[in-house]
């Protein structure tokens, strides 16, 4: 076997393969061989069928799948003793093979390189790192949800806009009339999700046994398809007039922001005061931003350094490469069009790759069973529960990662850690104070 490549540029290689009957011939063999002991073929007995019958039979496939094996296997070989860096995979020129008579064959494949490159994390680059500061009316807000959290449940006699109405609906046809065959259910309605604005004015201000006629579509609440217990395609198709008779009104009613709901909250004698629980819900919501900014500022850099390096591609070959093995039958238009951003894609993903193998960064899997341990006891500590014992721990973390789906979002989420962590270190970070509303607008952009 003879294996060359030959440059045709930076980005884009030929590979040649020249391979002679020594090199497949007994492989074939092996497998007439086998074939002549276990091949049902009408005429001869099973293990009795003679080489020759085989070869004539089945000789051009057995061949054929043979040599695409070994030429799999030494492609890969080569390429991985020869550290040649590949984007997808080689792909086969057409090759004019005479499987009947030829002995020797040459196969070609064309392959896609990567860029050669160095990625310099300059400390003279400066990013900011903006601290998200909960104002006024946010801390309001999450005060209140808190104590509604720790409140009492109330049946008021008329209902509000943010309370929960429990009722029979009744679907009526376009004279109004009850509609034979037609959705009947009750069903509880919270009337903070409710966006049609004028079944929500509907909504407020009635009583038990109250009649109200509204228009149910798709856009009347986020789940119409729970609501009324549709199927979704229901809901989607849905748009029709229902009469809603209430049966009851719930109301939460928020505790006192008073010591007891402090101690429940926070713990007994954490927090004293009103001043120092608003003081507390702000620590709380500002950490909780803190994942809003890192994801910015880790945006921010990978734009950066994709603008800076601007890797150039074998964009050629990697459009016709998608175009041949996608399993998603898309044309060559549909790839013209989405190939910017799988470009885009692929540069960073050339570029982190490069950034965690200089910096010498890894994720074993003890980090990853560690952290699986951690995110199961951040999943019982939501709910007010306590974690499991150690060993406990370990057995359900250990089942979690039994799914390879879940195990790489692991791992993807310790890398993501450990190169912000080390861009934080290389790059110039400049803290900057804003609001949330700008905020937003900064991340829209």
């Amino acid at each position: 076997m003879k294996i060359t490549q030959e440059k045709k540029d930076d980005l884009n290689a030929l590979l040649k393969i020249n391979l002679s009957s020594k090199d497949y011939q007994q492989k074939v063999n092996d497998v007439i061989k086998n074939y002549c002991k276990t091949a049902n073929v009408p005429g001869f007995r099973k293990g009795k069928v003679p080489a020759g019958q085989i070869k004539k039979m089945y000789g051009k496939s057995i061949l054929v799948e043979e040599v695409n094996k070994l030429l799999q296997d030494s492609i890969y070989k080569y390429i991985t003793e020869n550290k040649i860096e590949v984007l997808g995979n080689p792909l086969p020129l057409e090759n004019n093979i005479d499987w009947e008579n030829s002995v020797d064959f040459e196969f070609k494949f064309e392959m896609g390189l990567a860029p050669d490159f160095k990625v310099d994390l300059d400390k003279k680059v400066s990013f900011n790192f903006y601290k998200i500061k909960a104002d006024k009316k946010m801390i309001d807000h999450y005060s209140n949800d808190v104590a509604k959290r720790y409140g009492s449940m109330i049946h008021p006699d008329i209902s509000e806009e943010n309370d929960l109405i429990l009722g029979d609906f009744v679907q009526l046809d376009n004279k109004k009339n009850i509609l034979e065959g037609g959705i009947s259910h009750t069903a509880s309605v919270a009337l903070d999700v409710v966006m049609d604005k004028k079944s929500k004015k509907s909504l407020v201000g009635v009583s038990k046994d109250s009649e109200v006629i509204i228009r149910i579509n798709k856009n009347f609440s986020k789940d119409v398809s729970h609501m009324l217990n549709i199927n979704k395609e229901q809901a989607d198709l849905l748009d029709s007039n229902f009469k809603f008779t209430v049966k009851n009104i719930s109301r939460m009613n928020p505790s006192d922001l008073n010591q007891d709901l402090f101690d429940k909250v926070f713990g007994t004698g954490t927090v004293n005061n009103k001043k120092e629980f608003r003081s507390k819900i702000q620590d709380e919501i500002e950490k909780s931003f803190i994942v809003e900014s890192d994801r910015k500022l880790k945006n921010d850099i990978v734009l950066h350094l994709i603008n800076k390096l601007n890797l150039k591609l074998p964009d050629e070959f990697l459009k016709k490469w998608l175009l041949q093995t996608n399993d998603k039958n898309l044309t060559l238009e549909q790839i013209e069009a989405e190939y910017t951003q799988y470009s885009k894609s692929l540069r960073w993903q050339l570029i982190e790759n490069k950034i965690i193998k200089e910096n010498n960064l890894e994720v074993t899997n003890e980090d990853v069973l560690n952290h699986t341990k951690d995110l199961i006891k951040q999943n019982f500590g939501q709910y007010g529960q306590k974690a499991p014992e150690e060993n406990k721990l370990t057995e359900i973390a250990g089942k979690v990662l039994e799914n390879e789906d879940e195990r790489k979002k692991v791992y993807n989420q310790l890398y993501d850690f450990k190169t912000l962590s080390l861009y934080k270190r290389k790059f110039k970070i400049n803290d900057k104070s804003v609001t949330y509303d700008e905020f937003v607008k900064l991340a829209s952009k």
